[in-house]
């Protein structure tokens, strides 16, 4: 170990030099093929792990970016989050003209330290040193170094050279350095070799390095940006974390770690047990069971984000809900699954990674990925999810937020990995009926019934219960796609279902919402319901498409039209067909009303890049169907 310690303190010097030499950063020695498509450049990045033991490492990371343009000014802050795992202890930083001269030098004092904390009602000890430079004359170089110590390595930090789009790299690399006897664990994306590995006797070393990327440019529907640039994931094996020690070369280890660190807090309150008694007691089906509890969490607890030291990991105690009625995630699950056990229903604490559609998840890989907890109910006949966060989701309903994922369920055997809930196309609808009338100036009077279920209601749910009727008037007012329009009356009701529902009921006016030119009169007969993408650079497409949710749309418009016109041009039936989905479109004019249907079903799915100009194609053809108009003429 003594000699680990002396080489340790020799890269250390080694590495203080190399990252103090002087580099000409002259913006005339890009290479031509970096400038294209790209706002800013990373000229070079020097990052090394050196890891102690299981509980201690210290991270360098030198890099500097020049930026082109005013649009890649965001690539020049610089910002290093810490907490009390995580220890910033040195930052530098200079600033460089076009020519590659240094301007200045960061001061100590322009180092800002700030919370980590949102708007939300947050207790947490995360916080963020920031610097930013302020520079308006382009282009400009900034190269920060600095020094964190990584106290408890539950996690270790990624590796991507390419930050953004229309970002290029000129070079980087990263160095990772560990006692010989460490377990080190690494997944690669786009880099097609293995690490260079040396062997120091005492310690080894693994390096990666890249050169001369160019810009890349997102694309709609792409996949995840690690599948598209150099992307080095490392993980332990063993660790440790505020003396709890683990192993997370499996789930179920990881698991193992989880459930020791949260065992014995699932003890309820005497006051507690009663009321679930009296909640359950009288009731046979367990699903109902798992209801009643659910929503007497609902009304009793509040949610509130509580970060704190092990704390971001270790759940409050049950008891400490009860008390104060209020937790985070992981407390508020906990204490579900305590009510849950007082009432005899076995029930898991799932970790999961959280976010709309953020479903990407290495299930090969063991490691910290995972930002939330909910809880799984495996009942006789089916299982039951519940966000235990929400105060207004129906018991067992996930919504975009976890749906369709990996998560993690955690017991005294430790991790076992499995999938939440798909929803479907037949889940998530979206049926409307419009009954309307338009006057001989073209102006329109409508009103609209829609129902809609599953994902397609996530946004209204949160809509109509996170804002007053005043702030939900306001928004319909700014993002329904008429012309010139307003909402005259609105209505929502609730089906608070394990597939919810929400039944909308809008009346619109809309000025000029027909065309009159001398005789004619022009008609678009699809008024809400267009579909607005277009997909323009398929021919220069690079990576697969990834559609992530899948939904059908069913429309049923019946608009009066003023008397004394007749039909001149009536849009024919439109009938596509594709592995995308299914569109059709139909539109008659009888007895002085137009009768217009629609229904478009998308699939979800993963599909190559081959498949770019169909796609296209399929929302080419839907987008012109949508706004065809029925052209009528005025009776002589």
């Amino acid at each position: 170990m003594k000699n680990f310690c002396l080489l340790l303190v020799l890269n250390l010097v080694f590495l203080n030099a190399c990252m103090s030499q002087d580099i000409n950063y002259a913006v005339n020695l890009i290479p031509p093929e970096l400038l294209k498509n790209a706002d800013a450049v990373k000229r070079m990045e020097e990052t090394k792990i050196m890891i102690s033991d299981i509980g201690k490492a210290t991270v360098y990371h030198k890099y500097a970016i020049t930026i082109l343009n005013e649009v890649g000014d965001y690539n020049a802050e610089f910002e290093e989050a810490y907490d009390k795992f995580i220890n910033v202890k040195n930052v530098q930083g200079k600033l460089f003209d076009a020519d590659g001269n240094k301007i200045r030098s960061m001061k100590k004092d322009e180092l800002i330290d700030v919370s980590a904390v949102g708007e939300e009602n947050l207790i947490d000890d995360d916080r963020i040193k920031q610097h930013f430079f302020l520079n308006k004359v382009y282009p400009y170089t900034v190269e920060y170094e600095s020094e964190i110590e990584l106290k408890g390595i539950f996690y270790l930090p990624e590796w991507h050279p390419v930050e953004n789009e229309k970002f290029s790299v000129q070079s980087s690399q990263l160095i990772v350095q560990c006692p010989s006897t460490y377990q080190l664990r690494y997944k690669i994306f786009d880099y097609n070799k293995q690490p260079v590995m040396t062997d120091q006797g005492d310690e080894k070393l693994y390096q990666w390095s890249v050169e001369g990327i160019p810009a890349l440019i997102k694309q709609p529907y792409q996949p995840e940006w690690y599948e598209l640039s150099p992307t080095v994931f490392l993980a332990p094996t063993d660790f440790e974390m505020q003396d709890h020690k683990g192993n997370m070369a499996t789930w179920k280890g990881f698991g193992n770690f989880v459930y020791s660190l949260n065992q014995g807090r699932d003890e309820l309150p005497a006051n507690i047990k009663q009321i679930v008694h009296t909640l359950t007691d009288g009731l046979t089906d367990d699903h109902e069971k798992v209801k009643v509890l659910y929503q007497y969490l609902q009304k009793n607890t509040r949610y509130v984000s509580i970060q704190l030291g092990i704390g971001g990991w270790q759940t409050f105690d049950a008891n400490y809900v009860a008390t104060k009625g209020y937790g985070d995630c992981k407390a508020l699950s906990n204490y579900m699954y305590s009510l849950l056990k007082e009432a005899h229903i076995r029930s898991f604490y799932t970790l999961i990674k959280a976010g709309e559609y953020n479903t990407d998840f290495l299930d090969d890989f063991p490691s910290t990925q995972f930002n939330h907890i909910i809880i799984c109910a495996p009942l006789k006949t089916d299982t039951m999810w519940l966000e235990c966060t929400s105060s207004t989701l129906p018991a067992g309903y996930l919504s975009a937020f976890t749906c369709n994922r990996n998560a993690l369920l955690i017991d005294e055997n430790g991790g076992t990995l499995v999938r939440t809930p798909e929803y479907k196309m037949n889940d998530n609808l979206q049926i409307r009926k419009i009954t309307a009338t338009i006057d001989s100036t073209g102006f329109l009077q409508a009103t609209s019934n829609t129902k809609y279920t599953g994902l397609q209601q996530d946004d209204l749910d949160e809509l109509i219960n996170d804002l007053s009727k005043d702030k939900v008037l306001e928004y319909l007012k700014q993002h329904i796609d008429l012309p010139s329009y307003d909402v005259t009356k609105f209505d929502y009701k609730e089906d608070k279902d394990i597939l919810p529902e929400v039944d909308e009921m809008l009346e619109i006016t809309s000025n000029n919402y027909a065309s009159v030119s001398g005789k004619r009169f022009f008609v678009i007969p699809d008024i809400l319901n267009r579909h607005q993408t277009k997909l323009k650079d398929f021919e220069e497409r690079t990576c697969d498409i990834i559609l992530r949710a899948e939904y059908k749309d069913v429309d049923s418009i019946e608009i009066a039209v003023p008397t004394g016109y007749t039909a001149e041009s009536v849009p024919d039936d439109v009938k596509l067909t594709s592995k995308f989905g299914n569109y059709f479109s139909s539109v008659k004019v009888l007895a002085g009303k137009i009768i217009y249907y629609r229904i478009l079903e998308c699939n979800s799915g993963r599909f190559s890049v081959s498949n770019a100009k169909g796609l296209a194609s399929f929302y080419e053809n839907i987008y012109k169907a949508d706004r065809a108009k029925v052209v009528l003429v005025k009776n002589e």
